[in-house]
């Protein structure tokens, strides 16, 4: 399995193989709604692919990796990296850090890593280099993750990791693999979805933010209830168009129950639910003797 550069909340590397036997063997478009990191989409064959998600910045970001070599890439990363004197174990090592890879680099880059975010907060030209500094970003940030405020600005701390080898190496996998595909990368509210563009032989997936559960990508009120209702609306109509659908989603969480998942499975006896193998014990467990359980399920249509 190949997995994206980019860590992001809710992906689905570990679950794809899971997912992927689920999936048409044979696709002809394949439309990720909510592509996040990506993971699904490069794990798959089609003949197309059109990667959407609502973070502009992100779809921004993967545009550039989509125009530029790898290569011209790495060295403006690099560059960043020796302007803001961040950390760079790949070739200097733990140990002239003055730490370990279990205590992280987070002390070490605070103060670059905050003059990097406020000179990335700062710009006004939002070209290319905009967007390699907004990877710089990410990858030293906690995490992983991307996260902005209500004014748009990045707003993460720093993380214990660095544009280490294995860091380079997925981002190297992954822009090679889109300059391979025959991509369009969109950031559209799924709403927007023009079915009209789409036949039977392709295929949508869906893994929007769950409804009841909590991650940055789902912040300041990112995902309400009729958000979740209208994605429900969306995928029937995909359905009757003789359109292929598959979706991630989440029925139970932390004693909460997804009611409106719930219904709309149980009142469309044609559509198929997987339970996916994932449950977590919470971090009380020990003191309550009480287990919490995740139930996470794929809905396809076919």
């Amino acid at each position: 399995m190949i997995q994206s550069p980019l860590n992001y909340t809710g992906g689905k590397y570990k679950l794809l193989p899971q997912l992927l036997p689920y999936f048409p063997p044979e696709i002809n478009c394949f439309v990720d709604l909510f592509c996040g990191g990506c993971n699904v989409g490069i794990n798959i064959s089609a003949n197309r692919y059109i990667y959407n998600d609502n973070c502009k910045p992100l779809i921004n970001l993967y545009s550039v990796m989509q125009r530029l070599e790898a290569k011209v890439i790495i060295e403006k990363i690099e560059s960043l990296i020796k302007k803001y004197d961040l950390s760079d174990i790949k070739t200097r090592g733990y140990d002239f850090y003055n730490c370990s890879s279990s205590n992280g680099l987070a002390e070490y880059n605070r103060d670059k890593y905050l003059k990097l975010r406020a000179d990335f907060n700062c710009a006004e030209n939002h070209d290319e280099d905009y967007y390699i500094m907004l990877y710089v970003l990410i990858v030293y940030a906690f995490n992983n993750q991307i996260r902005f405020n209500r004014k748009g600005e990045f707003n993460l701390p720093p993380g214990k990791r660095d544009f280490n080898q294995k860091m380079q190496k997925k981002l190297k996998t992954f822009i090679g693999l889109i300059h391979e595909q025959n991509v369009e990368f969109t950031s559209l509210d799924f709403r927007e979805l023009d079915v009209d563009r789409l036949n039977k032989n392709d295929f949508v997936y869906a893994d929007p933010p769950y409804l009841i559960t909590c991650a940055s990508y789902n912040e300041q009120d990112g995902w309400k209830t009729n958000d979740e209702i209208d994605l429900l609306q969306v995928l029937d109509e995909l359905t009757s168009q003789g359109i292929r659908f598959a979706l991630s989603n989440v029925l139970e969480a932390k004693g909460l129950e997804n009611k409106i998942l719930k219904n709309w499975i149980e009142s469309r006896p044609a559509y198929k639910m997987i339970d996916l193998n994932y449950s977590y014990t919470n971090s009380n467990y020990q003191r309550q003797n009480k287990e919490q359980k995740t139930r996470e399920v794929l809905v396809v249509n076919y």
